[in-house]
C-alpha cells in the first residue's frame, strides 16, 4: 500500500510541471475550437505560387529568345567552321562545302548548297531564307538585251582583230553580254593585282565568271602583252620553290617530290596530274609556271 501511494506523491517541482502541462493542453484545445483551419488560405497560397511560377516561366522564355542565335543574311560560299557549327551543320557537311570551294566553284542556289553539303531538308528550310547571293546570280540580265557584236553566223575574230585583255578598260569589257559593272571591275582588279594576265585561261580565276561568259569575253579579247614570269623546272624544284606556285601547298609539293623520285622525273603535265591531291581542274593555270626540261 505504501508502495502504491508513493506513485501519487509529487514534489513541488513535479506539481508545477503537471500544472504547466494542463495549461498547454487547455491552450491547444481552445485553439482547435476557435482558430479556422479551413483550406481557403492554403488554396490562396497555392494560387499565388502558381501565378509566381507562371511569371518566372514567362521571364525564362523571354530570356531564352534573347539568347537565341540571330542570323543575318550571308553568302553560303563563305561559311567558316564556326559559322557552320552555329547554323547546326555537322563537320562532314562543312568539309564537303570547303572541298567544293577549293575547286574554285561556287554555290549559286539553295538547291546547289544542299547537293554539295548534303544537309537535311529541315536544316535547309531553316537557313536558306538567309542566303544572300550576288546580284548577277539573283538578277541576271535578260537575254533579249544581248548585243555583243558576235553571232553564230559571224566569223570568229582573228588574234589581230581582238583587243588586248591586259589593256581593256572596264567600260569596254561591259560591252560583252553577261559582264556588268561588278564583273568588269573584278576582271580589272584581278589584272592589277596579278600585274597583268599571263594567258586567257586565268579568266577562270575571276569570281563570278561562268565558262559561257568567259567564252564571250575571249571572242572579243585575248592576252597580247603577257607579263614575263620565271618558270620553275618541275624536275629540279625544291619543296620551297614548289609551294610558291599557286594552288600547290606543302602536302601536294611533298607528294610531287615523292612521285618525281619514283618516276625519275615527270615527262608531261598528264603524269603530274596523277600525283595525289593535285588540283587537276587548275592544271592549265599551274602549267603556266612550269617547265619539264
Amino acid at each position: 500500500m505504501k508502495h502504491i501511494k508513493s506513485h501519487f506523491t509529487f514534489t513541488k517541482q513535479q506539481r508545477s510541471g503537471i500544472f504547466l502541462l494542463l495549461i498547454l493542453i487547455l491552450i491547444v484545445q481552445c485553439a482547435y475550437y476557435f482558430i479556422d483551419f479551413s483550406s481557403e488560405k492554403f488554396e490562396s497560397d497555392t494560387l499565388l505560387v502558381a501565378k509566381f511560377r507562371a511569371e518566372v516561366d514567362s521571364l525564362k522564355q523571354i530570356k531564352s529568345k534573347e539568347n537565341q542565335l540571330k542570323i543575318y543574311p550571308f553568302n553560303p560560299n563563305f561559311i567558316t567552321d564556326y559559322k557552320g557549327y552555329t547554323l547546326g551543320m555537322s563537320n562532314e557537311e562543312i568539309d564537303r562545302l570547303h572541298v567544293f570551294r577549293k575547286t574554285n566553284k561556287w554555290v549559286n542556289s539553295a538547291e546547289e548548297f544542299q547537293i554539295v553539303t548534303q544537309v537535311s531538308d529541315s536544316l535547309l528550310t531553316g537557313i536558306s531564307p538567309y542566303f544572300k547571293f550576288p546580284d548577277w546570280v539573283t538578277n541576271p540580265k535578260p537575254r533579249s538585251t544581248y548585243n555583243s557584236g558576235y553571232s553564230a553566223n559571224s566569223k570568229p575574230k582573228t588574234f589581230a582583230q581582238k583587243q588586248d585583255l591586259n589593256t581593256a578598260s572596264a567600260a569596254q569589257l561591259k560591252r560583252v553580254y553577261g559582264i556588268g559593272e561588278k564583273l568588269s571591275e573584278r576582271i580589272v582588279n584581278y589584272r592589277t593585282k596579278s600585274d597583268g594576265f599571263v594567258a586567257d585561261v586565268q579568266l577562270q580565276e575571276v569570281y563570278g565568271l561562268s565558262l559561257e561568259v568567259i567564252q564571250r569575253v575571249l571572242n572579243e579579247f585575248t592576252v597580247k602583252t603577257a607579263k614575263l614570269i620565271t618558270k620553275i623546272n618541275i624536275n629540279k624544284a625544291t619543296l620551297n620553290q614548289l609551294v610558291t606556285i599557286k594552288y600547290i601547298d606543302y602536302e601536294i609539293a611533298q607528294n610531287i617530290i615523292e612521285q618525281r623520285t619514283l618516276r625519275e622525273g615527270f615527262k608531261s603535265l598528264d603524269e603530274l596530274t596523277k600525283v595525289k591531291g593535285f588540283p587537276v581542274k587548275r592544271s592549265e593555270i599551274i602549267k603556266l609556271y612550269l617547265t619539264f626540261d
